[in-house]
């Protein structure tokens, strides 16, 4: 009888430290998010509201997506953290959210090595010459983050000024 409780509460603790499910890509995003985590490997990125997990979105990122970017033209997408710093409506891709890159160590390690850092890095959806429906499933951005037109949509609507985006390898 020990053991049987022994075996139900060590089964209990695991249920409970179990940690929640991801979010469904498929729920509607409401309200306004404070955080956003674009995992590169994984080619996804999340919102977050206080702290949790409101909604997972597939993204494309730049043509040479492998490490930080360096330079202008290299095709990476930069990592770190940033800030929503700006909002385009009227982009060359339906509409786009601005990150703070080139930061000040982008900038002195260009300043250092005589190269441009590059610049113009966006959370965007897809190229507005293309079908509305469109959608882009390789890396094909200059270094940028790309998304469904739909989804691009619904992550404006929610995303204020300076919003964090943390971008991981």
């Amino acid at each position: 009888m020990l053991t049987l409780l022994a075996l139900l509460g060590a089964a209990g603790a695991l249920i409970w430290l179990r940690p929640a499910p991801p979010p469904r890509p498929d729920i509607a995003l409401t309200g306004q998010i404070d955080r956003i985590l674009i995992e590169k490997s994984a080619r996804r990125l999340t919102v977050f509201r206080e702290g949790q997990a409101v909604k997972t979105y597939r993204i494309a990122l730049g043509f040479a997506p492998e490490g930080d970017k360096q330079r202008q033209g290299d095709g990476r997408t930069p990592e770190g953290l940033f800030r929503i710093d700006r909002r385009n409506a009227a982009s060359a891709y339906h509409l786009s959210l601005g990150l703070n890159y080139p930061q000040a160590d982008d900038i002195a390690r260009a300043r250092a090595g005589g190269y441009d850092p590059g610049g113009d890095i966006f959370l965007h959806g897809q190229p507005n010459v293309l079908p509305a429906q469109s959608l882009l499933r390789h890396d094909w951005t200059a270094g940028c983050i790309a998304l469904g037109n739909a989804e691009i949509a619904e992550l404006w609507a929610a995303t204020p000024l300076g919003t964090e985006v943390e971008i991981r390898p």
